[in-house]
């Protein structure tokens, strides 16, 4: 008679996956996660993963709202620190560059990868929409103190685009190859100099609306 599984090693399970998952995806991208390998991976039988998830794309799910999750905590903990709002948007920029660099294939297992019917994953809509929202709650505090002008989410909005797409050049390996000898021009001066851009911008946009 099988045992019956406890909710711990019901979670127990689901972590390893979760973890084995998100080494395959590294290693191979998204074609080499599938329901076989992981099982080979795990040492259990192929029908096994099914136990515990509906299919690859509900593993593929957890891991991302598990990056997400990650993310946000790591955002969340640089912007609760003492010090101006201004300081702490800085910190909150530096993690985000931070994370990203330390854990390449979570982020682009996050962003990079289109999953179909995203809102069936209730857990990865609450991650996703947890990590948004961390790229626009300084841009209120912001607001709140007359340092810019403007709708808040459309500012949060355009400063992520601009993050991101700096982040995404340099994992890319877009932007050092030219540049691997002039720091001058590396990913944290790139973003440091487009934030500064953007916000005087917004700034300098104050009273015209």
């Amino acid at each position: 008679m099988p045992r019956v599984l406890s909710d711990s090693d019901v979670s127990g399970f689901r972590d390893r996956v979760c973890e084995t998952a998100a080494r395959l995806f590294a290693a191979k991208g998204p074609q080499g996660v599938t329901m076989r390998e992981l099982a080979a991976e795990l040492g259990v039988s192929a029908m096994t993963p099914y136990r515990y998830f509906r299919d690859k794309q509900d593993i593929l799910a957890a891991v991302r709202a598990h990056a997400f999750d990650r993310f946000a905590d790591t955002l969340e903990k640089a912007y609760d620190r003492p010090g101006t709002v201004l300081e702490r948007a800085v910190a909150k920029r530096e993690a985000y560059v931070r994370f990203a660099l330390e854990e390449p294939a979570s982020y682009k297992l996050m962003f990079d990868l289109s999953q179909p019917a995203e809102d069936t994953y209730p857990d990865l809509v609450r991650a996703m929409t947890r990590a948004r929202d961390q790229m626009t709650s300084h841009i209120r505090a912001f607001a709140e103190e007359g340092l810019i002008s403007g709708d808040p989410e459309l500012i949060g909005l355009v400063m992520w685009s601009a993050l991101h797409g700096a982040v995404t050049l340099h994992l890319a390996n877009k932007l050092s190859p030219a540049y691997k000898h002039c720091p001058q021009y590396g990913i944290d001066r790139i973003v440091s100099e487009a934030m500064r851009a953007l916000g005087e911008g917004f700034r300098a946009n104050r009273g015209r609306e």
